[in-house]
């Protein structure tokens, strides 16, 4: 993570609550292997095989239009959500292919969060309630709910605005507070891996400030990939790169990954100089 005017503090962390029926303890790798993605019969993404270590940031940065999303996607099924979507190639979680047969796709989103664009709370739904939301559809029993729900807003930095109002509607709360409701609902089952489409590319900058600060500390703790356009937040946030590109009527594919400094300060192919340095894009 390189250093920027921006300075965020770790702070100590604490046991987590204890669940029963969820993910197993801690963070874990992900890796594509080969990874090809088509909607109907059209491919979008070719070749993309990328590590993504466990307990550290990584950032999917590129143009618009380059499949980073539908990566994004494909690393917890929900690709497959879309009737004319099929892909090729290999996801694997700590070792195993998610995609392999038997494999539940629910299990796999239990282990693989996803927190999306626009906020999606249950917006009738009570603060507290919405935080515990992914446990009752998931079937995962705590013995303390109300611990759960604390320390499940206190990591999405959430906990001193609200703690007052738990009660009150999630619908209620200012945009950037929904989203970090909406990650507090996400580290409440205590996935292995939480996967981020662009968290704050409609939020002000403080509450864009306070989500960054909340990857910065959860990535110790869990695997974060973000997709983010923003490339002085890839830089503050993130401690790898992967930087998608797709050439005119041609499939995305990664051009370059690894540690963030070297993506910016030392890349080894020319247009991924040009793209971190807003030539294009």
């Amino acid at each position: 993570m390189t250093d920027t005017e921006v300075s965020y503090v770790d702070s100590p962390a604490r046991p987590l609550v204890e669940l029963t029926g969820g993910p197993p303890p801690g963070a874990a790798e992900l890796e594509s292997r080969d990874i090809g993605a088509w909607f109907g019969d059209r491919l979008v993404l070719e070749g993309v095989s990328l590590r993504m270590p466990a307990k550290e940031v990584t950032a999917l940065i590129g143009p618009s239009g380059c499949g980073k999303s539908t990566f994004l996607r494909i690393l917890n099924r929900m690709h497959e959500l879309v009737p004319s979507a099929s892909l090729t190639g290999e996801v694997l979680l700590d070792g195993t292919d998610i995609y392999a047969d038997g494999t539940r796709p629910q299990q796999v989103r239990l282990r693989i969060g996803m927190v999306f664009q626009k906020p999606n709370p249950f917006p009738a739904m009570s603060i507290r309630d919405n935080v515990l939301a992914g446990l009752k559809l998931a079937g995962v029993k705590c013995g303390d709910k109300d611990a759960l729900v604390e320390q499940s807003l206190e990591r999405a930095g959430l906990w001193r605005e609200v703690r007052d109002r738990l009660g009150s509607p999630g619908g209620a709360l200012s945009g950037g507070q929904q989203q970090r409701l909406c990650i507090a609902r996400s580290l409440a089952v205590q996935p292995n891996v939480l996967l981020m489409d662009e968290p704050c590319s409609a939020l002000d900058p403080t509450s864009t400030r306070r989500i960054e600060q909340t990857i910065a500390e959860i990535g110790h703790e869990v695997t974060v990939v973000i997709v983010t356009h923003n490339m002085q937040q890839a830089q503050r946030v993130s401690d790898h790169c992967a930087f998608f590109l797709a050439a005119e009527n041609e499939p995305g594919r990664v051009i370059e990954h690894g540690p963030t400094d070297t993506i910016f300060n030392a890349p080894s192919d020319e247009r991924t100089y040009d793209y971190v340095n807003g030539r294009f894009g």
